[in-house]
């Protein structure tokens, strides 16, 4: 496949994925819908389609598994996860997981029959799945057509923000031209689970639907049904819940996400598709006995924390979001990586596992180290608390000396494997480690100089910066199959889609033959990066980087261009509404710190935000050249909120701006592609 050809296929999709063949359509409130093309007068099109959705709260998750059958019929499977209620062998996967297919509406009986003849209308996400069908009623005495008598379904599911389950809506319209009778069961299905099985003995699982009875609805009335599914341990009750209550906390937490750090662009898919990552990014937060810990997700990894997704991916994100939950997981999760600092300079676990009683380090080490600094020195720049950045410090110190203990004679970081724990080959030392460390090094020097530290330390960082800059260079810089780029690992000889992690830390020395590398058919496909050419495996989280990296090397177009279709892709393709971690392994679940990640895109590569102190930071923003204007709103961060917008003025010239409480505080005019300093008033 031609480079030009792939232009005009991505430009081709891209365009579809704004226009009205886009399954998915963003929606003047925010959301995104999905208008079936059916009605009980209609035909069915772009059925049967399926799809899963990952949505969390503080003591459980759910994948739904939903879709339009052929007939325009719904289906839904819930895949329930609570991540407290543990079971045996207590390792990282034992959460209590059960499914439930249970279909409430199939179960009303109306005008003295079950429903009729579904017909999906529309789907809609917005933090939550609502669910909009009709169905056809029966009148024992009808003779004739009864097309224009049907109620309306409407279902809305969505995960408690507090309480251990997932709550369901039903609101039953009716839609005819006659009054209705519905008979709502009394229905409450009970599982518990074997005592050897469960950390904390026999757990008690229970899907019941409220508000039994019998109900005469008059044309254009409606009346409303709930149902919950929970689980909890022996000894306890059940909660009733208030599912209206449980409802407004659920669109309290979407406001919340959707009002901080808000993204202006000429683009309403990018807006959209950043105010969405928002929420898986920060939603999947667990309330275990080891306090907050954030964890990805995926029917897999819950009450637990990694080294790269929660220390490196995410940590260093939640300061802008001002999210206080957020924060306080991302700082519970560096500390409980600093519990295991010690004298010997033995590596610290990739994972700390069943609420913080136990840990993982089944591939060795990965280069968590440099992840860890990495995370915790960005997160404590932009946290801008001076007591959490004290706290901090020895963590980061610690790190940083532990991944100088393992440089090679060549003078790069050795590790046993990276973030891919084996799945791909890294060789003895790998690009990513050394260069998480480097930037590592330079956040350490800039945190260190607002603490007052001695300057002979911070000196000394910025001096092993210097070295290990040069040494990436001479050993991981290489031509591979063509391209003026980077070897992954020493005699790695095809390309590998880390090989963006330079860019993403300032290092640019190789950064236009890297750049041609990544999107190049051997590595850039319709569903974004290779892990490794020649392959059919791809990682978000590569792409992700690599976006990052493309705009912070001032590849402003080409890096638009590709943000604009990956963004469409995810947010209103056949899989959304959010990134993913993988394929084929995971089946493209929803792993929370992908979104993350997704989010940084902006923060550090479209607005270009390095921080430069507990207070101030450089800013270099990549405004394409069909934006007049772009702003990132309500940041936190540096010790305040604030605003930045960007303005071209002229031909090469841009005003960017800082504003406080609605008000310009400082305003710089400054030549395209020049980094400028600001500071943030508390």
């Amino acid at each position: 496949m031609t480079r030009i050809f792939l232009c005009a296929y991505l430009l081709l999709v891209s365009a579809l994925c704004f226009g009205e063949n886009s399954r998915w359509q963003i929606t003047p409130r925010g959301s995104i819908v999905w208008t079936v093309k059916n009605s009980l007068s209609g035909n069915p099109v772009s059925i049967p389609h399926y799809d899963h959705i990952e949505m969390s709260g503080d003591q459980v998750s759910t994948v739904l598994r939903y879709g339009v059958n052929a007939d325009g019929s719904f289906r839904l499977e819930r895949s329930m996860v609570w991540p407290m209620l543990r079971t045996i062998p207590n390792n990282t996967h034992a959460s209590l997981m059960r499914r439930f297919l249970a279909d409430i509406p199939s179960m009303l009986i109306v005008n003295g029959a079950t429903l009729q003849q579904e017909r999906v209308k529309q789907l809609e996400l917005d933090g939550k799945l609502t669910v909009v069908s009709e169905y056809a009623t029966a009148f024992p005495s009808d003779k004739g057509n009864n097309a224009a008598r049907y109620v309306e379904v409407t279902r809305t599911l969505f995960p408690s923000v507090d309480l251990p389950m997932l709550c369901e809506e039903y609101v039953i319209k009716n839609k005819g031209t006659r009054e209705v009778s519905v008979l709502v069961p009394e229905y409450r299905s009970v599982y518990h689970t074997e005592p050897a099985k469960g950390v904390d003995g026999s757990y008690t699982l229970v899907h019941q639907l409220y508000n039994a009875g019998t109900f005469s609805i008059k044309p254009g009335d409606s009346i409303w049904v709930t149902a919950a599914v929970q689980a909890h341990r022996l000894n306890e009750a059940d909660i009733t819940p208030n599912v209206k209550a449980e409802k407004q906390k659920r669109n309290d937490f979407v406001s919340e996400m959707w009002s901080n750090l808000v993204v202006e662009t000429p683009d309403p898919v990018l807006n959209a598709a950043f105010a969405f990552a928002k929420i898986r990014g920060s939603e999947s937060i667990y309330k275990t006995k080891g306090g907050y810990m954030h964890g990805p997700g995926g029917e897999s990894y819950y009450a637990a924390i990694w080294a790269n997704d929660q220390a490196e991916y995410i940590g260093p994100f939640f300061p802008y979001l001002g999210y206080e939950k957020g924060n306080v997981s991302s700082l519970n999760a560096y500390l409980h990586f600093a519990r295991f600092m010690n004298d010997d300079f033995n590596p610290i676990p990739s994972s700390i596992i069943a609420e913080g009683i136990d840990f993982w380090n089944g591939a060795g080490d990965r280069g968590d180290g440099a992840m860890i600094a990495y995370g915790a020195a960005r997160y404590a720049l932009v946290r801008g608390d001076r007591a959490e950045a004290e706290q901090l410090w020895p963590l980061i110190t610690w790190c940083l000396e532990y991944c100088h203990r393992k440089l090679n004679d060549a003078g790069v970081v050795t590790s046993n494997s990276d973030e891919l724990e084996g799945r791909f080959p890294a060789g003895d030392a790998n690009l990513c480690t050394s260069s998480l460390y480097y930037d590592a090094l330079l956040s350490a020097a800039y945190l260190g100089e607002s603490l007052g530290k001695p300057s002979s330390e911070l000196n000394k960082y910025r001096k092993q910066a210097k070295d290990l800059k040069a040494a990436i260079e001479k050993y991981f810089g290489a031509q591979v199959e063509g391209f003026d780029t980077y070897q992954y690992y020493d005699g790695n000889d095809v390309l590998r889609s880390w090989i963006c992690i330079p860019l993403t830390v300032g290092i640019y020395d190789r950064a236009q033959g890297t750049i041609d590398a990544l999107f190049s058919p051997r590595l850039w496909t319709k569903d974004g990066m290779l892990t490794q050419a020649g392959s059919e495996t791809f990682w978000d989280r590569s792409t992700l980087y690599a976006l990052r990296g493309v705009f912070a090397a001032g590849e402003t177009e080409k890096a638009a261009e590709y943000l604009k279709y990956y963004s469409a892709t995810r947010l209103l393709g056949e899989h959304v509404p959010y990134p993913i971690e993988a394929w084929p392994e995971g089946s493209q679940r929803h792993l929370s710190a992908e979104s993350g990640l997704y989010c940084r895109i902006y923060t550090e590569g479209l607005f270009g935000i390095r921080p430069t102190g507990l207070h101030t930071f450089e800013l270099l923003p990549r405004l394409p050249q069909d934006w007049d204007t772009m702003a990132l709103r309500r940041i936190n961060g540096f010790g305040g909120t604030f605003d930045i917008e960007v303005t071209r003025k002229a031909a090469g010239k841009l005003e960017i701006a800082l504003l406080q409480d609605g008000k310009i505080v400082q305003k710089k005019n400054v030549k395209e592609g020049k980094p400028v300093s600001f500071a943030v008033k508390k």
